[in-house]
């Protein structure tokens, strides 16, 4: 027998139209509440998910990201399966559960529209992990800073999103505080930096698709996520398979130690949330709001990443660079609560 419906309280949080009664945060705010929730939730998760990622791949020295990420896509889409499954979750926008009886969830039609969603999530998950084995976690944060003009770009390219000069100049403020910060990182790594850039890339790609793709899709924040999962597991595990990832993966030393196995869950835990979060925060608020997020949160990330992993000297003209980029975040944060 199917599990009853449960109250409507018991619901988690997706991306339908907006609720009544879902004011601003202040009068004039571009900002609801509920979007001022979801970025201060990504931004924990985020800082978290780092951590564990880099503990993994650097203090245990893990051999492969490929392997890591399509665990976490298992994880994501095993955890949102019982979910639907229990009637925790719903997949589509405006129903109080989807009628469908198929076992992807989902009608084929709007699987086939997520395509593209999917395989730019790919290509994020992929870069943003290999980016972080190959450069210290402070000198990582100061280029991802750079994100915001990439997806700025890609806005502009797809939809002609045309920005304020109050926000231009917010922008300009925290690459320029990256570049500051950058300038003597002694432990230059050319294919380390590549990547990160590719990254910066693949992630404004992937948001902008969510802000384009995933609002025309009909499905809501976990109707999104367990169609990157469908699509995105089966692909990654080919592709680790042909690599030798999973042969490298099963005979690491460290696999059955206790301690990996616990960064390793926690990994695929944040994961999940991360996701969520991304979606709900680009869907609520902006993709160019979002790549900020990553930016404010970067503080947080930096401290943790110096004191439990070293790496980037914390020289006079690294902290001013860090401050100029804290700067030009908040005054962008300020200016979309503003409405500006």
């Amino acid at each position: 027998m199917a599990p009853s419906v449960p109250p409507k309280s018991l619901l988690l949080p997706v991306t339908d139209a907006p609720r009544s009664g879902d004011e601003s945060l202040f009068k004039g705010s571009a900002m609801t509440k509920r979007g001022a929730y979801a970025a201060l939730s990504y931004m924990l998760c985020a800082v978290l998910l780092v951590m564990f990622n880099k503990a993994a791949l650097s203090s245990y020295n893990f051999p492969s990201a490929n392997i890591i990420t399509l665990l976490q896509m298992i994880c994501s889409t095993s955890l949102l399966y019982v979910l639907k499954r229990w009637k925790i979750v719903t997949f589509i926008v405006g129903d109080a559960w989807s009628s469908s009886n198929s076992a992807s969830f989902v009608p084929l039609e709007t699987l086939l529209h997520t395509l593209p969603l999917s395989l730019a999530y790919l290509l994020y998950m992929l870069a943003g992990m290999e980016s972080v084995r190959g450069v210290n976690v402070p000198m990582y944060t100061t280029i991802r800073r750079t994100t915001v003009v990439f997806t700025m770009i890609v806005e502009y390219l797809l939809s002609g999103q045309k920005y304020t000069l109050s926000v231009f100049g917010s922008v300009a403020l925290i690459v320029f505080g990256a570049f500051v910060a950058g300038a003597r990182d002694l432990s230059f790594d050319s294919y380390g930096y590549a990547i990160v850039f590719i990254s910066n890339i693949t992630t404004a790609i992937y948001l902008a698709t969510i802000a384009r793709v995933g609002k025309s899709s009909g499905l809501n924040t976990f109707g999104l996520m367990w169609c990157n999962g469908l699509v995105c597991a089966p692909i990654l595990f080919i592709w680790t398979l042909v690599r030798g990832d999973l042969d490298l993966a099963i005979h690491f030393p460290y696999l059955f130690s206790a301690g990996f196995q616990a960064v390793l869950l926690c990994s695929c835990i944040l994961a999940f949330a991360l996701n969520y979060y991304i979606f709900l925060n680009t869907t609520l608020n902006s993709a160019v709001t979002q790549t900020i997020c990553g930016n404010l949160k970067d503080l947080f990330t930096i401290g943790l990443g110096w004191v439990l992993f070293r790496g980037l000297p914390f020289d006079l003209l690294n902290v001013i660079g860090q401050a100029l980029g804290f700067l030009g975040s908040g005054l962008y944060a300020f200016f979309k609560i503003r409405g500006k």
